[in-house]
């Protein structure tokens, strides 16, 4: 059976593999997962590797600015200063405190940047300032249909309770509102925590739904596709 969906490439090692080709093309894909995971790294490669060839990618952060980010991902093999100067990639650091504006802000720069690739870290700092769960499912709706308007594949980071791994989201909101869903967790396994990827859910396209290792190198995220995590959920 031929695939007529159009995907996105990655390019991350391994992901696309289990991806079954890579992300469908305009999809909202939550990545979700505790602290340490690894999330912020996972989508900052993701803008990388679409600048590499030629795609725009914006970055929107709700906690670290351009300095600090530059600064914590220069050990994972990154020149991403060389792609913020030509304007392949733009970080925009955003005051949760100023919500209201977030749709136009996000507007504003996918149209100057002519952005396809699209990352929000993260949609948990949203949830903390809007109380009212319908108020964010309204929120997160006007986000997914200015990405969709401009044909934007994005990922939208959610903050995973270390406590609970069971749970997808703190707000039980977020992923009814995404095409995907990528879980990164990070578990103890004896004396030393390790890293797995489970694709959770990815409208649109088969994928495999096994719990599969990763690490973090200095070339960046390293997804073992064939081969399982053998961890309790």
């Amino acid at each position: 059976m031929i695939d007529l969906i159009e995907k996105i490439k990655t390019d991350l090692s391994g992901l696309d593999e289990i991806l079954d080709g890579g992300i469908p093309k305009g999809n909202e894909v939550l990545i979700a997962g505790p602290a340490g995971s690894g999330k912020t790294i996972f989508s900052l490669e993701f803008l990388y590797k679409g600048a590499i060839k030629g795609e725009k990618g914006l970055y929107i952060s709700f906690e670290e600015d351009e300095k600090s980010i530059i600064r914590n991902i220069s050990e994972f093999g990154m020149d991403l200063p060389k792609y913020l100067d030509n304007n392949s990639i733009r970080i925009i650091k955003y005051d949760p405190y100023r919500f209201e504006n977030l749709t136009d802000l996000l507007s504003m720069n996918i149209k100057e940047t002519g952005a396809t690739r699209v990352v929000i870290d993260s949609i948990t700092a949203i949830n903390l300032y809007i109380q009212d769960a319908k108020d964010i499912r309204r929120t997160l709706v006007e986000i997914q249909s200015i990405l969709r308007d401009n044909n934007c594949t994005a990922l939208l980071i959610s903050e995973m309770p270390s406590e609970n791994n069971k749970m997808i989201s703190r707000f039980g909101v977020e992923e009814f509102v995404s095409d995907g869903i990528i879980i990164l967790y990070y578990t103890q396994v004896s004396s030393e925590y390790s890293r797995s990827i489970l694709v959770w859910k990815m409208r649109g396209s088969t994928h495999s739904r096994k719990i599969h290792p990763f690490k973090i190198s200095k070339e960046g995220i390293v997804i073992y596709p064939r081969e399982e995590s053998l961890i309790k959920l």
